[in-house]
């Protein structure tokens, strides 16, 4: 069966991997993208930060260099700025970004994803940190 879903997903993000796994518990193998391998195009970019219902600063990954030796806090830079950025190095691309017939959204927490998700969970689902998300009914507990 061919999937509508696809993941802007890094493998080393743990966030990104329990999205994936939410996906995969539907039965459907989505489109992976290794953003950081295969970065967005600008107008990709665009798309998915305005598609998610997000500003720019909010797509944007604090917690990593070159975050701060670019001084990317201070408000003086645009949003094209940013995006620039954003593709020049993706690692400051937020993660994952996922999307569906049903929209997109910056899967932060991870569970998120359910709001997007046309085919119901198929069993219980588990975070790697040990948080049960769904039930063994295939039931969102929260």
């Amino acid at each position: 069966m061919s999937s509508n879903v696809k993941i802007y997903h890094n493998p080393a993000c743990g966030t990104s991997r329990n999205t994936l796994a939410l996906i995969r518990n539907t039965g459907e193998e989505p489109e992976i993208i290794e953003y950081l391998v295969n970065p967005p195009s600008k107008n990709e970019l665009m798309a998915l930060i305005a598609q998610a219902g997000l500003c720019v600063r909010e797509a944007l990954r604090q917690n990593v260099e070159p975050f701060e030796t670019l001084k990317l806090d201070r408000p003086h830079w645009t949003d094209e700025q940013l995006i620039q950025f954003m593709l020049e190095h993706p690692i400051l691309i937020n993660r994952p970004f996922v999307v569906t017939e049903l929209g997109v959204k910056l899967c932060r927490p991870s569970e998120i994803v359910l709001d997007i998700l046309a085919v119901p969970q198929r069993g219980a689902f588990t975070k790697e940190d040990g948080e049960m998300i769904i039930d063994q009914a295939g039931q969102r507990m929260k």
